[in-house]
C-alpha cells in the first residue's frame, strides 16, 4: 500500500528530549542506505519498505520472526489459546521501557490494537486483524484477544509490519517524536537526506544492541549507492538492485547476502472491465507467459516462478501444477471468448520499480503470438495509488511477503478480501470455501490439502498473474559482523558490530 508522504515539508523532525548520537563517522555507527524517504514515522500507518525498516528498529511487536522464518516471543513472552482457537491470551514481558522512560503495560497493547482496528486511523494493518472482535487486559501484563473465527496462526500474525506496540500516552507525538521499545531510538529525520537513530541503552534484551547508532542516507540512485559502498563512504546498501549483485560479489572487502522471500511481482487484470471480465481471457494470458523466462529477464534469475503468493519453499506449495506455457491452448481460449485475432490493451508499469518495468517489456513480447498488442505506459510509482490501483484495466504491481499462508492469500483471493476489492474484484465460490476452511484448519496437513487445491483452482480461473517471487539482497563492507539479510526486507541489527 502506498500513502502520500506526511514528511514532505523538508523540516528536520527530531526528538529534543533525547541526546544526539555520536558523529556518523565514529566507530560503532553503521552507515546504511534507504532508497526513498519515509512516508510515516507512525508504525501503524507504515506503507512502504523504508517505513518497515525504520519501525522494526524503533518498535517491537508482540511476536517477531527471525531470518529463518521461525517465530519468537518479543514483547509477549508466552501465549496460549482456548480449545476452539477463538480466544488467545498473551503474557507480556516485564521490565520493558519506552524510549521516553515509561514502563510498557497491557494498556499500551490495548491502545495499539484498538487504534489499528479503528478505520479512521487508516492503518494497512487493519485488514490483517479483522477477525479480532475484542481486546481486553485482565491485568497490567496480560492481554486477551477474542476472535470471530478459529485461527491457529494468530501468534504469527502479530509480527506483522504495522502491528508494533506504541505508547498510549504519546499517540499525538508519533509522527514527530516517536517513542518505541525497540533496540534503537529515533533522533531525527531529514527528508531527502538522512534518518538518524541511536542505541537504546535501556533495551530489554541484555547486551544488545551493540552498535552506537545507525545513520541511513537517502540515496535513490542505484549507481550512487554502489559507488558509495565501493568507496567506503557507507557500510551497507539495503535493498541491492538485483542487476548489481553479480558485480558486487566480485568486489574485495564487500559481502553480498541474499535471501529468498515471499515478495512477489505480478500483473493485475481487472475482472470487471473488458477484456479481462472473461475468465477465458485471463487464463489465456496466464498460459502465454513463460514464468521461468520472466525470472531470468526481470530479476536476473534471482527469484523463482510461483502460482500464487505461496512461495515454492512452502510445504503448502503445489509442485504438481507446473509452469510450462501453452500458446495453442491460449489461442483456443481467446477465440472461444470472441477474440480470435487478439486485442490491444495498455499495460501500466511503475517507473522506479525496475523489476516490474522489465517484466512489462517481457510480457509485451510474450503476448504478441496471441495477437494481443500491449502498449506499455510508464507512470511514476508515487502516482500509482491515486491513478492506477484498482482503476486501470491492466498494470504491473507487487507486494511484500506475509507471515502466514492465510495473510498471503486471503486478502487477495477471497471475495471479501481487502486487496481483492482494491485490485482485481475476483469471485470464485470454491476459492472462498477453501480459504475459509484453511483459516480454521487445526493441522498443517489439513492446510496443505486445502492450499494445494486452492492453487489448482486459481490457475484454472485466475484473477490475475502472480509472476514470480524475487530474492532480497543487502551488500555491506566485511567489517560489519553479526548481521544476516532478513527475508522480510527489514534490518535486524541487534547483534551487529563494526570492526576497525
Amino acid at each position: 500500500m502506498r500513502r502520500r508522504s506526511l514528511l514532505a515539508s523538508g523540516l528536520v523532525l527530531g526528538s529534543p528530549a533525547l541526546p544526539r548520537p555520536a558523529s556518523a563517522q565514529s566507530a560503532g555507527v553503521l552507515r546504511a542506505t534507504l532508497n526513498a524517504n519515509l512516508n510515516n514515522l507512525d508504525p501503524a500507518r507504515a506503507g512502504i519498505a523504508e517505513d518497515y525498516v525504520y519501525s522494526n528498529l524503533v518498535f517491537n511487536g508482540l511476536t517477531r520472526i527471525d531470518e529463518d522464518r521461525n517465530l519468537h516471543p518479543d514483547l509477549a513472552e508466552s501465549w496460549e489459546s482456548s480449545p476452539d482457537l477463538k480466544s488467545w491470551t498473551f503474557r507480556l514481558r516485564r521490565g520493558v521501557k519506552f524510549h521516553h522512560g515509561r514502563a510498557m503495560t497491557s494498556s499500551d497493547v490495548l491502545a495499539t490494537y484498538k487504534r489499528i482496528l479503528d478505520p479512521s486511523t487508516g492503518s494497512p494493518g487493519r485488514s490483517q486483524i479483522l477477525m479480532v472482535t475484542g481486546v481486553e487486559a485482565p491485568d497490567d501484563h496480560t492481554v486477551r484477544f477474542d476472535l470471530s473465527i478459529p485461527y491457529g496462526d494468530f501468534p504469527s500474525l502479530l509480527m506483522e509490519r504495522q502491528l508494533k506496540i506504541i505508547p498510549a500516552d504519546r499517540l499525538d507525538k508519533l509522527s514527530t517524536e516517536p517513542s518505541g521499545t525497540g533496540p534503537f531510538r529515533f533522533v531525527s529525520f531529514q527528508p531527502g537526506d538522512r534518518l538518524t537513530l541511536e542505541r537504546n541503552p535501556d533495551y530489554f534484551e541484555p547486551g544488545v544492541p551493540k552498535l552506537a547508532g545507525v545513520t541511513f542516507r537517502i540515496i535513490p540512485e542505484d549507481a550512487a549507492k554502489v559507488a558509495a559502498l565501493k568507496a567506503g563512504d557507507i557500510d551497507m546498501i539495503w535493498n541491492v538492485p538485483l542487476e548489481a549483485v553479480e558485480g558486487l560479489e566480485r568486489e574485495q572487502g564487500i559481502k553480498v547476502d541474499e535471501a529468498t522471500t515471499g515478495t512477489w511481482d505480478g500483473l493485475v487484470l481487472s475482472n470487471v472491465q473488458k477484456p479481462f471480465d472473461d475468465a477465458r481471457v485471463r487464463r489465456a494470458v496466464l498460459l502465454a507467459l513463460d514464468k521461468a523466462a520472466l525470472v531470468r529477464f526481470a530479476v536476473f534469475g534471482r527469484g523463482a516462478p510461483t502460482h500464487t503468493p505461496i512461495p515454492p519453499g512452502s510445504p503448502f506449495f503445489n509442485s504438481d501444477i507446473g509452469f510450462r506455457p501453452n500458446v495453442a491452448e491460449a489461442k483456443r481460449l481467446l477465440a472461444e471468448a470472441g477474440y480470435p485475432n487478439g486485442f490491444s490493451v495498455p499495460l501500466i508499469v511503475p517507473v522506479g520499480r525496475p523489476t516490474r518495468e522489465r517484466m512489462g517489456l517481457a510480457v509485451q513480447q510474450m503476448l504478441r503470438p496471441l495477437g494481443i498488442q500491449v502498449e506499455l505506459r510508464r507512470l511514476p510509482y508515487n502516482r500509482f495509488n491515486a491513478e492506477v490501483t484498482g482503476k486501470a484495466v491492466f498494470y504491473a504491481d507487487g507486494y511484500f511477503a506475509r507471515p502466514t499462508a492465510d495473510t498471503a492469500t486471503y486478502p487477495w483471493f477471497h471475495s471479501t478480501g481487502t486487496w481483492n476489492g482494491t485490485m482485481w474484484h475476483y469471485k470464485n465460490e470454491e476459492v472462498d470455501r477453501l480459504l475459509d476452511a484453511a483459516r480454521a484448519a487445526r493441522t498443517s496437513e489439513e492446510q496443505a490439502t486445502l492450499y494445494k487445491r486452492f492453487q489448482q483452482v486459481v490457475t484454472e480461473d485466475p484473477p490475475g498473474i502472480i509472476a514470480y517471487m524475487l530474492n532480497f539482497a543487502t551488500a555491506y563492507r566485511t567489517r560489519l559482523k553479526g548481521y544476516r539479510t532478513h527475508p522480510y526486507a527489514w534490518l535486524d541489527l541487534r547483534n551487529a558490530t563494526l570492526e576497525g
